[in-house]
């Protein structure tokens, strides 16, 4: 019988992504950095609020944001959990219509904000097309999340960001997956003068081919690919029912399941 194993694109087995919040005008930079050094990540927005105190204007957000992920964080910021029901749904979907109509493709991410949440609101957010949200408390760790709508991130980058990363890219047991998922605020690297931080992290830790560079929801999307493949009860061959490819370690060898494709693994 066939052994199976999930693997990233290409057999890779760590993942690297970056998170970060409110959208303010210190993206810029950072947006800079990470792209010259080719690291992906999500930006969380509020639509009620772009332009406004120091935050980037609505007619700069889609090509700033081009590559990462335009992701939901409500329209004006509230500690949701205290917030009746009515105006929850109203925050997120009101906010997915404005960021959807600037992004031009589906908005099905979020983090939230104040770092506010209970079971009630995890519950809402499938019902309202939303497939994700990060949560503020840090794990230390590289594991996967099990709850997408609970995500947490391995570290604030003011928390152990350097030493975690060296732990992180001196990994080379391929036995299990690992992901670094760093998150912030980016006017923080003006407030605590600390851009060289996040400098030598994308310097370290960018342009490895080791790592696959991705945003929050393609790493969503692509475990969900994995788990709709369909293998036959010996595992001797797999169908992949969605649009994109997936890597699986068949055997140990890397065998690509393409879009649409079935392929024969013994």
């Amino acid at each position: 019988m066939t052994k199976v194993l999930m693997t990233f694109p290409q057999g890779k087995f760590k993942v690297l992504t970056l998170s970060y919040d409110d959208g303010r005008n210190a993206d810029r930079r950072l947006v800079e950095v990470m792209n010259r050094y080719g690291i992906k990540g999500t930006f969380h927005l509020n639509s009620g609020l772009l332009g406004a105190h120091d935050r980037v204007p609505r007619e700069d957000i889609a090509e700033l944001f081009r590559g990462h992920e335009i992701s939901a964080h409500t329209v004006n910021h509230p500690t949701i959990a205290r917030c009746p029901k009515e105006q929850i749904v109203q925050e997120i979907m009101e906010d997915r219509k404005e960021l959807e109509s600037i992004a031009g493709y589906t908005v099905r991410g979020m983090s939230y904000p104040n770092g506010s949440f209970n079971k009630a609101i995890k519950e809402m957010l499938p019902m309202l097309g939303i497939e994700y949200s990060r949560v503020t408390e840090s794990t230390g760790g590289f594991g996967m999340p099990d709850d997408w709508h609970e995500w947490k991130p391995t570290c604030h980058h003011n928390r152990n960001l350097l030493n975690l990363t060296e732990n992180f890219l001196n990994i080379n047991k391929s036995q299990n997956l690992y992901m670094m998922y760093v998150w912030g605020h980016s006017y923080e690297f003006d407030n605590d003068n600390s851009w060289a931080l996040i400098e030598t992290f994308c310097a370290r830790a960018g342009g490895r081919d080791d790592i696959w560079y991705a945003t929050n929801i393609e790493i969503v999307d692509y475990i969900k690919s994995f788990h709709r493949l369909q293998f036959s009860a010996s595992r001797s061959f797999v169908y992949n029912p969605s649009a994109s490819p997936v890597w699986i370690q068949a055997n140990g060898k890397i065998v690509e399941i393409g879009g649409g494709s079935q392929v024969q693994l013994s």
